[in-house]
């Protein structure tokens, strides 16, 4: 008895653990474009970028927090007019970047 019970609790763990990691996983957006606009701001600690979406011709603004994107900014390895592929979430109505990369390689 005491077994199955430690079975039925390890099911009903796993199932709860790994439903929430499949969803978040599931909500970032992917889109490939050309960038219109980047905007750092004053202390170089965030950005708003616009890009083009190819398949919808959309402009999308994100704001990238991350070090390794923000010095491919100030350095000029990304450009406006460079094209971009870019994985964001929604978060309290903002897209805010987890990726951003040129297509070309960077």
């Amino acid at each position: 008895m005491k077994k199955i019970s430690l079975i039925l609790i390890s099911i009903f763990f796993v199932l709860f653990v790994i439903t929430p990691v499949k969803t978040m996983a599931e909500e970032l957006i992917k889109i490939v474009g050309e960038v219109t606009k980047i905007e750092l701001s004053a202390d170089g600690k965030q950005a708003i970028v616009e890009i083009k979406d190819k398949k919808t011709e959309k402009v999308i603004e994100v704001i990238v927090l991350d070090e390794e994107t923000l010095s491919k900014f100030k350095s000029y390895k990304i450009r406006e007019g460079d094209e971009v592929r870019c994985k964001y979430e929604v978060k309290d109505g903002k897209n805010i970047s987890k990726s951003l990369l040129r297509t070309a390689g960077c």
